[in-house]
């Protein structure tokens, strides 16, 4: 028994170690090995995808149907405007700088400083020095207030 033992034993031995070698010959000749599937599996991650705000983007939470706020984004301009009377009438309400976002980090949002050349004559427009614009899925949003009332303006690109 002891003789059958040995052998069954030593067969074992150089099975496993056989599996765990490396071929030295595919290696000398410049072959490499496959990847494993933990190292294929590997998620690329996704790529930056910063966003572009420029464009004309129009509100989507109006309380009325012939009224809304549009807005407007062009090189280092934002300019939003009330329209009424089923867009018959514009009216300015805030021309200033915008700062387009760097990367995808959302959400994104930047302080506006006001043009008061740009504001000082217009009826409706903001007497602020600066406002705050976020964008976030999708949206720019920003607070307007008008004699008393305060709302948070809603924008979809157009």
């Amino acid at each position: 028994m002891k003789r059958l033992i040995a052998p069954i034993a030593l067969a074992a031995v150089l099975v496993l170690a056989g599996c765990s070698a490396t071929n030295t010959a595919d290696a000398s000749a410049g072959k490499t090995s496959t990847p494993t599937k933990a190292a294929a599996s590997t998620p690329t991650p996704d790529p930056v995808v910063i966003p572009d705000l420029t464009g004309n983007w129009k509100q989507n939470n109006s309380a009325s149907d012939d009224g809304w706020m549009t807005a407007a984004i062009s090189d280092n301009t934002i300019t939003a405007n009330f329209v009424t009377d089923n867009g018959d009438t514009t009216s300015l309400f805030w021309v200033g700088t915008f700062t387009p976002p760097t990367d995808d980090k959302s959400p994104y949002t930047w302080t506006s400083t006001r043009d008061t050349a740009a504001t000082d004559s217009a009826l409706l427009a903001s007497t602020d020095p600066s406002k705050d614009f976020i964008y976030e899925d999708g949206e720019i949003s920003f607070p307007v207030s008008i004699a008393g009332s305060s709302a948070t303006v809603r924008l979809s690109k157009q």
